[in-house]
């Protein structure tokens, strides 16, 4: 048991023994005692006052002299600061906490049963018109990251993407290769398939503005002004044209628009599915927006008849949010076309159909904030039970400092680059420390790098929380000093380095140790790990596991430095302070784990 629960229960037996007072654990306040007083946890007093009327000075005495007289084992000595009662507790205490800690496989995490709430986690949410970019980089990983968070938190997980696998952007990557491509292949070309049919979407647009250039300087020599040439340029351009009816081709399934769409598509799925393993990361079960279009249709028809929606006189369907202070919202063209919210009621249908979902949660850029207040209030009006409640969870946006790893287009920082060159990165920054460890092969030296870049790159974009921009820096990112993913995993190693050396020649007794400070801290900070879990399932926000490894990883550094472990002569002490390496170990593997990031055991 926690020391906070046993502190807890005594309280509640304190007040009942000093003031006959029945009071819900609920009560008992306790925290962390600041540096500049004496003591390890804290207990706030003042909601007893009433029934003691007594001064609080007085209450907390009393309370104290209790505790030290009914639970000697657990509080060893008290002062008193006006309301606050400042607790020392005993050694033995902590050395019995750290006992639990390291013989509990799956210290700080819920168990998943099956009557656990399901909780669907929707991320990803690619095009099929281009490989994966750096905003898909943070999106991922907050996605895979949450997942593991919500299922450590007790909760059975659905981990689930929405391919946006059709449309006019899907027709202009199609175009551009029937047009320029001479039959070229990822195989004849020796390049991942989703970055061949981007390199073709970035073809039609080159091509499409070109196009628009010609167009509107033909029609101003014709005497028109240059707004109305442009305007006329974009109306009448063949290529885009070509695209359009190739789209409503695409609509009546048509057989050679439909092949060569399906081939394209495969493409880009081997593509992708390079990155994600590359990345970590996976899904449960993949929906895609050519399946789930016609399912939105059907589900606003039926909101139409129900009175939800209504119809205009252009045919255009639209919901009316004017009564919950939002405004109107098209959701079927007036030829009949869908637009993102329909998809996005359409698979919410079918993942209803699949799944008893208890919470549904969208990894959405912020951009996106106002799409799923409507969403919400449409999935409700429709009857998803989830719908009111849905989360989404908003990120900011991640940028870098400067243009060093864009792309050949320019426009963009794309995924598979960037994740080379940080295990490149990692590489040249781990050759000192790597060639130092004896009988490393290269394959060992290369994975080492594979899983420092991957886990600087990571840790960077997790640390931050997801609802604030970000400025993300290569170089600061694998910095082995620092807020880092390196700086932990190299504590990770060296931890694992002295368990090595230990051989398991050891073992505690939880009998009388004579603990430091420095000792008691860790431990009371590897108490805090199970808090840190459930405060970032409550608050959504992966980047308090993030910031706690780092935290714990700071404070075994600050006690490496100051105590001799392998070195100690006293048995018991030395035991203890293996004890505390491996319940350590254990934690930060556990905690860089739920963000999705390994820890080599030697670097």
């Amino acid at each position: 048991m926690q020391i906070e629960q046993k502190l807890t229960a005594a309280v509640v037996a304190a007040v009942k023994a000093l003031y006959g007072q029945d009071v819900p654990e609920t009560i008992v306040q306790l925290g962390a005692t600041k540096k500049e007083f004496e003591g390890h946890l804290t207990l706030i007093v003042f909601p007893f006052l009433k029934m003691s009327r007594k001064r609080p000075e007085d209450t907390a005495e009393e309370i104290g002299q209790y505790l030290v007289t009914n639970l000697p084992d657990v509080v060893a000595r008290f002062n008193v600061i006006k309301g606050f009662l400042n607790m020392v507790i005993a050694d033995a205490c902590w050395v019995s906490l750290l006992s639990e800690i390291q013989q509990d496989a799956h210290y700080g995490l819920t168990p998943v049963t099956d009557e656990s709430p399901l909780v669907m986690i929707e991320y990803s949410s690619p095009n099929t018109n281009k490989p994966l970019h750096l905003g898909h980089v943070r999106n991922n990983l907050l996605g895979w990251a949450l997942a593991q968070v919500m299922e450590a938190n007790g909760n059975r997980v659905v981990k689930t993407n929405i391919v946006n696998d059709r449309g006019i952007h899907i027709c202009k990557s199609m175009l551009a290769w029937l047009k320029w491509g001479n039959g070229e292949t990822p195989e004849s070309t020796g390049k991942k398939g989703d970055h061949l049919i981007g390199d073709y979407y970035v073809a039609f647009d080159k091509h499409y503005r070109a196009e628009l250039k010609q167009l509107t300087e033909k029609f101003v020599a014709e005497g028109m002004d240059e707004e109305a040439a442009k305007e006329r340029a974009e109306k009448e351009s063949p290529l885009m044209n070509e695209a359009r009816a190739m789209l409503v081709k695409w609509e009546q399934n048509d057989p050679e628009v439909r092949g060569l769409w399906k081939r394209m598509n495969d493409w880009v799925y081997a593509g992708f599915d390079e990155t994600y393993k590359a990345l970590g990361v996976s899904f449960d079960k993949i929906y895609y927006e050519s399946q789930t279009y016609l399912e939105g249709k059907e589900k606003v028809m039926e909101g139409l008849e129900k009175g939800f929606f209504y119809r205009r006189e252009d045919g255009s369907i639209w919901a009316n949010l004017n009564a919950e202070g939002l405004d109107e919202k098209l959701l079927l063209r007036a030829d009949g076309t869908s637009v993102y919210m329909t998809q996005d009621i359409g698979t919410a249908k079918l993942r209803f159909q699949d799944f008893p979902i208890d919470k549904m949660i969208y990894v959405v850029g912020n951009e996106q904030n106002y799409h799923f207040q409507v969403l919400s209030i449409l999935l409700d009006k429709l009857g998803f039970k989830w719908g009111k409640d849905l989360v989404h969870f908003s990120y900011g946006m991640v940028e870098l400092p400067n243009g060093k790893m864009k792309s050949r287009e320019g426009t963009v920082v794309d995924a598979d680059d960037l994740i080379a060159k940080m295990i490149s990165d990692a590489r040249e920054m781990s050759k000192d420390k790597v060639n130092k460890l004896d009988d490393i092969t290269e394959a060992e030296a290369q994975e080492i790098a594979r899983i420092v870049g991957m886990g600087a790159l990571k840790y960077f974009i997790l640390k931050v929380d997801a609802r604030k921009n970000m400025l993300f820096n290569p170089e600061e990112s694998i910095d082995f000093n620092g807020n880092t993913g390196p700086f932990i995993q190299y504590t990770y190693a060296r931890i694992r380095s002295i368990l090595r050396k230990a051989n398991g020649q050891w073992a505690m007794d939880n009998g009388q140790c004579a603990l430091s400070e420095k000792e008691i801290a860790l431990i009371q900070q590897l108490a805090a790990f199970g808090t840190a879990v459930r405060q970032a399932g409550t608050d959504y926000n992966v980047s308090v596991i993030a910031n706690y490894c780092y935290d714990l990883a700071k404070e075994f550094n600050g006690f490496y430095h100051d105590f001799q472990i392998l070195k100690e002569e006293d048995p018991q002490k030395r035991a203890v302070r293996l004890a505390l390496c491996e319940a350590v170990a254990k934690v930060i593997k556990t905690g860089m784990g739920l963000l999705g990031i390994e820890v080599p055991e030697r670097m």
